[in-house]
């Protein structure tokens, strides 16, 4: 028996004792039990009883590649040139930077759980199973990397249109690759977090490895374990969050429209809408890196999305390295 059978059968939300599961699986209860602790230790919250034996607090819906595919639009399904699902990587991107030159352009990675997901600046991004959604895609680039300034500002913007096609609203975005839960003009919590990472020429053919994860579901554990203030979906539409199989498919279906309107427009064609989602225009910051600190107003970003932000005495800073920490005050 593996962990992915056994959330498979709790899936439903339903309570199964270990009697029930173990007859399902064709195994022992003591099985069972391992399967359970792995899963608890992984992040799953099962709860269980005497009398009404195992069960999750809420229904959830595995990942399945098909029913991804056919919830998208078959002109943008077309496009893939791959849409995997696994229950166990590493990190969809470092899974996709192994295959090289062997994926495809438009290439979908998903995975239930990660064993070594990671954010910006190497940090850990946690992965549990059946909960959120981790996924990576590789986009091939014919003009070098000094045609993809912005990029990670655009993918923001399109997991934010992903959002509202699934008429989601509250959230923001953060420079340069968060995405935070908002009360009224404040964030509540990070709802989500990008990773473009690059390989090839500088002014010849490259390739982005766009890594995302979107909190559908959070436990307290969760947000405990995470360090800072988080938010999911769950939060923002006040009760269940959207199949997890159709939130997967509205972000690969923009995902590929907003590559290609990025491919020919650059980060002018997403420029405005960024501008609208801005979380840090106009709020006082503090930036810290390699270089030093400094407090200021944030000014928006400029053509290439690098950040603007006017000193406190007056003078206009570009910051275009993602490789500093950047907190309202």
């Amino acid at each position: 028996m593996e962990p992915q059978q056994l959330l498979a059968m709790l899936a439903p939300g339903q309570s199964l004792s270990g009697t029930v599961l173990a007859a399902k699986a064709g195994v022992s209860r003591a099985a069972v039990w391992k399967q359970i602790q792995i899963l608890r230790d992984r992040g799953v919250p099962i709860e269980a009883s005497t009398s009404m034996g195992y069960q999750l607090p809420w229904p959830l819906q595995m990942l399945d590649g098909k029913a991804i595919r056919a919830s998208m639009p078959p002109s943008l399904a077309a496009v893939l040139g791959a849409l995997e699902v696994h229950w166990e990587l590493d990190s969809t991107s470092s899974e996709l930077q192994r295959r090289g030159s062997q994926a495809a352009d438009f290439s979908i990675l998903l995975a239930e759980t990660q064993t070594a997901g990671r954010g910006r600046r190497g940090r850990p991004w946690l992965s549990p199973p059946g909960l959120n959604l981790y996924l990576s895609c590789l986009k091939r680039f014919e003009n070098g990397f000094a045609s993809l300034a912005g990029l990670s500002l655009a993918i923001g913007v399109i997991v934010l249109r992903a959002m509202d096609s699934l008429g989601i609203a509250g959230a923001g975005l953060k420079w340069p690759n968060d995405l935070l839960a908002t009360g009224g003009t404040r964030p509540v919590g990070k709802l989500g977090g990008i990773l473009v990472e690059l390989n090839g020429e500088y002014q010849g053919p490259c390739a982005a490895i766009i890594g995302i994860g979107l909190n559908l579901r959070l436990t307290e554990v969760l947000r405990e374990q995470a360090g800072q203030p988080t938010c999911d979906l769950a939060t923002l539409v006040g009760g269940d969050p959207p199949d997890r199989n159709q939130v997967a498919a509205r972000l690969i279906g923009a995902l590929v429209e907003g590559l290609q309107q990025f491919e020919s427009e650059g980060f002018e064609g997403f420029a405005a809408d960024f501008a609208r989602h801005d979380l840090l225009r106009g709020e006082r910051i503090h930036l810290a890196g390699a270089s030093g600190a400094f407090d200021g107003i944030g000014a928006g970003v400029d053509a290439r999305g690098a950040l603007l932000v006017r000193a406190n005495d007056g003078e206009l800073h570009r910051i275009d390295s993602a490789d500093v920490t950047v907190r309202r005050t």
